[in-house]
């Protein structure tokens, strides 16, 4: 088969791997698209350290059940599917809990961390447990379906934070996830959402996707704007979807007090820590991890165009052209959100 390869940091390579193996449990998956996420922008440099090549990278993806393991019921040739980017074994105590995404033996697609090497969907095939698998409706494209993965962690992210109707949310970050963090604290009820970014570009598609006002990062009076934009008091919900000390701190400060603030970006692994304004003001905070098995609700909201994924996609491209796009992404290119690559 056809993939396209990290051989070393910021080096691709389009080249013919061999097909991959079906086990007893599995589907083999003909990919027909798969988005570039930021996590594997971050990767390719090595700076997350979970991308040790040689890689196939990609775990945003969608596509048609090309066969079947001898033990998998329920799962035929030709249907269409989407797929969890954990693959959980479903056996541990936190598996058995329902929480697949804290799983002993996890692992994700298209990474490569030391522990593991699990080869991911950009490539013509992919084997995946059939235990992963989301039946895509026919009213949704592949690429539709390929958003599913992103969405899913926005949804989680709400899931992990009390919300109440009417409550107002500031999001730090206009990325990716923060767009779709944005659309589903609209279709929770959510009161004044106020979006925070360095882009002003984002800031505008932000208002567009349901944000009240969007507010630059760098502007002095950043706390005080939004305090006039939440009574005074702050904002009942924060979500930091970037992972850099600046950004958590902000997150921190723009909550009023007795405020949750859910932490779903991970760009450094370590932050300084505003200890004494969390104590002080009793700030709960919520860590949030990929997702626990929301993409049922993803495929519903996005058929029910209760969050619009086809404003996020920038540009789709055959996968022989993926070492470009991964270069234009890179290097920040402007207008660029998601990039689809199809084999």
């Amino acid at each position: 088969m056809k993939a396209l390869v990290l051989e070393q940091y910021k080096q691709f390579r389009y080249t013919t791997m061999p097909d991959p193996t079906v086990g007893p449990d599995d589907v083999l998956i003909r990919i027909k698209t798969c988005g570039i996420c930021g996590s594997d922008i971050h990767g390719m440099d090595g700076s997350s350290g979970r991308r040790i090549p040689p890689l196939i990278m990609g775990h945003e993806a969608s596509g048609v059940i090309e066969s079947v393991g001898a033990n998998v019921r329920g799962w035929q040739v030709d249907d269409r599917v989407t797929f969890d980017s954990t693959v959980y074994c479903g056996m541990c105590y936190f598996c058995r809990r329902g929480e697949i995404n804290l799983c002993d033996n996890r692992q994700v697609l298209g990474v490569s961390c030391g522990d593991y090497r699990r080869h991911g969907a950009f490539a013509e095939y992919l084997v995946v447990p059939s235990r992963i698998l989301y039946r895509l409706p026919d009213s949704l494209t592949f690429e539709q379906g390929a958003f599913v993965e992103p969405a899913s962690i926005a949804v989680h992210a709400l899931e992990r934070t009390p919300i109440h109707l009417g409550d107002s949310a500031v999001v730090v970050g206009s990325g990716m996830i923060g767009l779709l963090v944005i659309q589903v604290l609209r279709a929770a009820g959510c009161g004044q959402i106020i979006a925070v970014d360095l882009d002003p570009t984002r800031l505008e598609h932000a208002v567009q996707l349901g944000a009240d006002v969007g507010l630059r990062a760098d502007q002095p009076d950043i706390l005080e704007a939004i305090r006039e934009h939440t009574q005074g008091r702050g904002a009942d919900v924060a979500f930091e979807v970037v992972g850099i000390s600046p950004t958590l701190k902000l997150a921190v400060n723009a909550v009023r007090k007795g405020g949750q603030v859910t932490l779903v970006g991970n760009l450094a692994a370590n932050v300084e820590f505003p200890l004494q304004a969390v104590v002080t003001r009793e700030i709960t905070l919520n860590g949030s991890c990929s997702s626990q098995g929301e993409y049922d609700v993803c495929l519903d909201m996005i058929a029910r165009r209760k969050i619009n994924v086809d404003s996020l996609l920038s540009a789709t491209a055959p996968l022989s052209e993926g070492a470009e796009w991964f270069d234009r992404l890179y290097e920040g290119e402007p207008g660029l959100l998601k990039v689809m690559l199809q084999p």
